[in-house]
């Protein structure tokens, strides 16, 4: 058993690597019309580029949360963390779309490694009454990666060229794996038999749900090669991923380790936060890319100068998660996550009413400000309300899940907004200049010529509108969050980081 004395350098070496990986989330966003120029490819294409990261982050999230109790959170995570940063060099030095794609899936799967282990530190070192300060760290790191992403990337396209939103991630990665050798501590370890039926149903289930939504478009939503059909493909997803279900159900009804534990969703709390974080999933992937195509395509602004705008949404949210996160361990956290998910649906619909080709720039500074408050009050308390009432032994597994539920709506979120992007511009803008290719097949490259801009607008101003309502859904889930339940079970050595094996038996 272990003894973790100093949890915090512990957990704020794991940070450093979490931040990273969920930078390339959102980084490419803003280095999406660079990537089509240089590689030259269309929108479709270079939103793969995105949607192959979240597909393989996604996916194996479940069991990679299952091997870091098997062997060791440390391990798997530095393990993760060398996968995700050579991952990171070859995407820098593609020479083609499908290469970088290939690169981004490797990526991926490094970052489904990491996740999970950074939270699970969290459920095994910090009990729940103390835990509100660490999940506010957690949840300041996961905001701030959202709006430094987009930032960042455009100062680096503007500066260096888009290959190094990519390679920034590699003497980042050689630091963090420093730092987690020498401050995390090992964990004590538990075997797991592990759902291989499980994993081929939720990878095809996805797969074919993500590529279905996505390339609805492109096939004009019909047949896609033979008697496969767009229709066929998303259907059968949906299929293959009841069947999932049904397997998990199974599964644990004969005493066996399903891949989703479904018990966990007996918990209130547990059931309504994962609604809500997969909202928030969908919409902080969902909403840059319509603002960001309309900043440099209508407005002709720099990567560097779009990304800008986004400037006090990461101020702000960077100052007010961490004072959140030392409040929900005093006060139910429903209201701190139903004011900022109200806050947020309420600054995008703001949003979707500046996208005009003449709107003056400063005032997109004003929602942007009312998305920092909205971070600032979501991430910490929506993950402290989820996974509080969790006992010891069901804190890791209900951290898989968690992540899990966060990138699936991350996937759902790239592919719906990239078929509702081409499907409005195909609506708003069917006739294309001379020598560009038509708008709804994704040809625009550069600023449009100002009789299309007003179109263009209004295509992306309807675009931001699909993230707005989504997040309103989340709201309504955490307005239900019941009042936490007292504190039990944390008494005991595992508190403080002494894990028994009992304590792990299903741990994700």
């Amino acid at each position: 058993m272990e003894n973790v004395a100093k949890p915090w350098p512990a957990l704020w070496s794991l940070v450093v690597g979490f931040f990273m990986i969920l930078i390339d989330t959102t980084i490419v966003s803003v280095a999406n019309p660079r990537i089509m120029e240089g590689l030259h490819t269309d929108i479709n294409s270079v939103i793969w580029v995105t949607s192959a990261y979240l597909l393989a982050y996604a996916v194996p999230l479940l069991i990679t949360g299952r091997l870091g109790d098997r062997f060791g959170p440390k391990n798997l995570y530095l393990i993760g963390l060398v996968v995700f940063t050579l991952a990171s060099l070859w995407c820098g030095l593609s020479a083609d779309i499908g290469m970088l794609i290939g690169a981004r899936v490797v990526q991926g799967i490094g970052a489904a490694m990491m996740t999970p282990q950074t939270m699970a530190v969290i459920t095994r070192i910090f009990p729940p009454d103390r835990r509100g300060a660490a999940m506010g760290l957690w949840g300041a790191t996961a905001g701030m990666a959202v709006l430094v992403g987009p930032i960042l990337g455009g100062v680096l396209v503007d500066g260096l060229g888009w290959e190094w939103i990519f390679f920034v991630n590699v003497p980042i990665g050689i630091v963090a794996f420093v730092l987690v050798t020498r401050l995390v501590p090992k964990l004590t370890t538990h075997s797991h038999k592990f759902d291989v039926p499980g994993v081929l149903l939720s990878a095809a289930g996805m797969f074919l749900l993500v590529f279905g939504i996505q390339e609805g478009q492109s096939y004009k939503w019909g047949t896609v090669t033979g008697p496969v059909t767009v229709w066929g493909l998303i259907i059968s997803g949906l299929v293959v991923l009841a069947v999932f279900v049904w397997w998990q159900w199974l599964l644990e009804r004969r005493g066996g380790e399903p891949l989703l534990p479904l018990g966990l969703f007996k918990d209130r709390n547990f059931s309504l936060g994962n609604t809500t974080i997969m909202a928030m999933g969908f919409t902080i992937t969902a909403f840059p890319l319509p603002t960001i195509f309309y900043y440099q395509v209508v407005r002709g602004l720099s990567p560097t100068q779009s990304a800008l705008l986004m400037i006090p949404m990461a101020v702000i949210s960077g100052a007010l998660a961490p004072f959140v996160g030392r409040l929900i361990d005093r006060i139910n956290p429903r209201w701190f996550a139903a004011f900022g998910l109200l806050c947020l649906s309420g600054a995008l619909f703001w949003t979707a009413t500046l996208l005009k080709p003449d709107t003056p720039i400063w005032m997109f500074l004003l929602p942007s400000a009312l998305q920092g408050v909205a971070n600032g009050f979501i991430w910490g308390p929506v993950s402290n309300a989820t996974t509080r009432n969790l006992p010891p032994r069901q804190a890791g597994a209900g951290s898989g899940v968690f992540n899990t539920t966060r990138q699936i709506g991350a996937v759902l979120g790239s592919a719906a907004i990239a078929a509702l992007i081409q499907s409005r511009l195909a609506a708003e803008l069917p006739a294309a200049p001379p020598g560009a290719a038509p708008a709804g097949e994704g040809g625009f490259t550069g600023q449009l010529p100002e009789f299309l801009h007003a179109g263009f607008s209004t295509a992306m101003s309807q675009s931001v509108l699909l993230p707005a309502f989504a997040i309103l859904l989340g709201a309504v889930a955490a307005l239900m969050f019941g009042k936490p339940k007292a504190v039990q079970g944390w008494g005991s050595p595992a508190a403080a980081g002494e894990v028994k094996p009992e304590t792990v038996s299903q741990d994700g």
